[in-house]
């Protein structure tokens, strides 16, 4: 029988949860939210949206199909710690190369498994996403006070810790993925990727390499580009279009991103998801506030307003624009239709829009993913003018 350490889940507010340790041991802290999606843990765990946050899998059963290279999503993981109801004791997948509490191990992440992942989401979903503390050392008492001396995320910037140190050209990881035949080497696994037609500059707030995947099979050559690149910097690239990324923390902490990329509009077209629609909303003159417990997961659904059309879509995101902050130039095109929130907008003059969502998924369905060609027929158009 294998050996246990005992862990405990201290939130904010003063409920805690028991459970067991695996991967990695001590404390640690961050804001605690849940996400509902089936599978994908790894492209979760590896998101650099999630940083600074301790992530609660509400699907019961974790670790099946264990951890391998091609599908993270960064060079490394960027939860604080994982929840969980119940870790799998095999991982069994002919693409696995470790289980998820050795790459825990590696890494250096708590999770914690045997919690009641049910009981608490839905404490998060009626209390608010809140702060929390997930430790292998401390009392429930300390654990709560950990969790209470935690940063808030309101006001954080994380996106300057995700952020490439160093512009780089996206040339790797970009061949599309097919389903083999028993008879097929792993080269088999892949299709010829389509010529790179455009010349994309892309902003790094924590972008996604299922991003960069996408983007380069519809057609763009992709030049990576740091979080504090200036409007003038990004510009001299000479660029068919710029693309802003998906990434962590408070969109209204961000400043000196709003204003470059305010800089930009009207100059090339321009394609926001997730954080990158919220630094977009701040351009125009708009402004975010925080949901209550955010949107995570591959199950949202969104309506598109032009065409009455609904995707189910995947989704990470804590905070939300604010639609009455808008200017009258901007027209709302998608809303979330759980709660009628914001999810896209496009400038009525200049050539930009953005959705809140995430058309690359992993994980998630790919209702969405038409964007990318969108995108590349609004850069047809701006150079055709």
């Amino acid at each position: 029988m294998k050996a246990t350490t005992k862990a405990i889940l201290a939130l904010e507010d003063g409920r805690t949860f028991e459970g067991e340790a695996f991967g990695h041991t001590g404390t640690t802290t961050g804001e605690i939210c849940f996400n509902t999606s089936m599978t994908g843990y790894q492209e979760i765990i590896t998101d650099p949206s999630y940083r600074g946050q301790v992530v609660t899998m509400t699907y019961p059963l974790i670790g099946n199909y264990g951890v391998n290279p091609e599908d993270a999503e960064s060079s490394s993981p960027h939860v604080r710690g994982l929840v969980i109801g119940e870790l799998s004791p095999i991982a069994s997948n002919f693409r696995s190369r470790q289980t998820l509490p050795e790459y825990f191990a590696e890494h250096q992440i708590i999770g914690i498994e045997g919690v009641d992942t049910r009981a608490l989401t839905k404490h998060l979903r009626t209390a608010g996403a809140m702060r929390c503390c997930i430790s292998t050392e401390l009392s429930a008492e300390e654990a709560v006070k950990a969790a209470n001396d935690a940063p808030p995320m309101e006001g954080s910037d994380f996106v300057k810790e995700v952020s490439t140190e160093s512009n780089y050209h996206w040339d790797k990881e970009s061949r599309l993925w097919n389903i083999p035949s028993p008879s097929q080497d792993r080269e088999g696994y892949y299709e010829e990727l389509p010529e790179a037609k455009y010349k994309l500059v892309a902003f790094d707030f924590g972008i996604k390499y299922n991003i960069l995947r996408s983007m380069r099979q519809a057609g763009f050559d992709i030049e990576v580009v740091n979080s504090r690149a200036t409007a003038e910097e990004v510009l001299a690239l000479n660029p068919d279009g710029i693309f802003l990324s998906n990434g962590p923390g408070d969109p209204a902490a961000l400043d000196y991103i709003h204003a470059e990329v305010k800089k930009l509009l009207g100059k090339k077209p321009i394609f926001g998801i997730c954080l990158g629609h919220q630094i977009l909303t701040h351009a125009f003159g708009g402004t975010t506030y925080k949901l209550k417990f955010g949107h995570r997961g591959g199950n949202q659904p969104v309506k598109d307003l032009r065409t009455g059309k609904i995707s189910i879509t995947a989704q990470n995101h804590g905070f939300a624009t604010d639609p009455d902050s808008l200017p009258d130039d901007v027209e709302i095109t998608h809303i979330n239709l759980n709660d009628d929130t914001v999810e896209g907008f496009r400038h009525k003059t200049y050539p930009a829009f953005s959705v809140q969502y995430h058309p690359e998924a992993a994980p998630g369905p790919n209702d969405a993913k038409y964007f990318f060609d969108e995108f590349a027929e609004m850069i047809e158009n701006f150079s055709a003018k």
